[in-house]
């Protein structure tokens, strides 16, 4: 039986590649500029995109391969996919969720002990002599005991809510509906979230409906004893008025492993002291690796052996 052609956008690791040459017949493309330069055969030949990335995939780019079926997306995130475009091409999308959750909920939690407490600062303290050269280093905070509100409490927001209850916080959060959690306080609000809260975590996924959910008046509401925790995407958070409040310390510090313009991140946040910043690498474990890859391959093999996703989108 012949190989269907597929379409492999950006860099995958041997892990994936090699599999993923046994069962198609991948065409490597490093990323999703000048698809146009692709023969014609080969444009016309493409059934699926094996897509990987946080460039934009939009209409120009499906309309460009008059065969493809399937977008298999390699991350649970979707928000750069035009979903809608492909709905209405036919065209199916799908995702790998789940396999993910716990790597980007340690993360998160990571980096909330590491800002509160300022482990890298304290770091540097060590390793540049001050330790010796100038005594201990200035007094951080606890966590253990504080309001935590979590904004969006999907598998990830859920996971980073269990793995704090341990600390005996006082769990908090926003989400479409109320969830059956005991004991933990519901707000339909997301600015009411932040007043009631010392830190705020953002959970909720990507996309136009969530764009700027953390507005400025947000932000405001956290206060300046506040932290924030993003874990989403950079398009959920105003990075003006974030930006604007840790220059001014109306809040006490943020977190993030995911900004706009991504890898090319406003440079006002390198010049800040209050910030702890990461290079969109949640998910980044061989493990969590791994296991989205066979999941993403999974969703290719099902869709041309009988059609059956395992992860639909849409």
């Amino acid at each position: 039986m012949e190989k269907p052609d597929i379409l492999a956008f950006e860099t995958f690791d041997e892990w994936d590649m090699q599999p993923m040459q046994e069962m198609f017949n991948v065409h490597q493309f490093p990323g999703a500029e000048n698809l146009q330069a692709l023969a014609p055969e080969v444009r016309e030949s493409i059934r699926a995109f094996a897509f990987k990335g946080h460039s934009t995939l939009g209409a120009d780019i499906m309309n460009a391969f008059p065969k493809l079926e399937l977008i298999a997306n390699y991350g649970v995130g979707y928000d750069t996919i035009d979903v809608a475009h492909a709905s209405s091409k036919g065209i199916k999308v799908t995702n790998t969720p789940d396999v993910l959750t716990d790597d980007v909920a340690d993360l998160t939690v990571g980096m909330l002990l590491a800002l509160n407490r300022d482990i890298p600062g304290a770091s540097n303290w060590v390793t540049s002599g001050n330790w010796a050269n100038k005594g201990a280093y200035p007094l951080q905070r606890t966590l253990s005991g504080v309001r935590v509100g979590i904004a969006g409490l999907g598998r990830i927001g859920l996971a980073i809510a269990q793995r704090l209850a341990p600390f005996n916080t006082e769990l908090h959060y926003y989400s479409r509906a109320q969830k059956d959690t005991p004991g933990w306080s519901y707000h339909n609000d997301v600015v009411q979230l932040a007043k009631a809260v010392d830190v705020l975590i953002v959970a909720v996924s990507g996309g136009p409906d969530t764009a700027k959910i953390i507005s400025k008046q947000v932000i405001d509401a956290v206060g300046s004893d506040g932290l924030i925790v993003n874990c989403s995407r950079g398009s959920t958070v105003d990075e003006d008025a974030l930006l604007e409040a840790l220059e001014n310390k109306a809040i006490r510090g943020f977190a993030s492993d995911v900004f706009n313009n991504e890898p090319r991140i406003d440079e006002r946040f390198l010049t800040l002291d209050n910030v702890l910043l990461q290079p969109h690498q949640s998910s980044a474990t061989i493990e969590t690796r791994k296991a989205m890859g066979k999941l993403q391959r999974d969703n290719l093999t099902g869709f041309f052996n009988n059609g059956a996703l395992v992860t639909p989108v849409n």
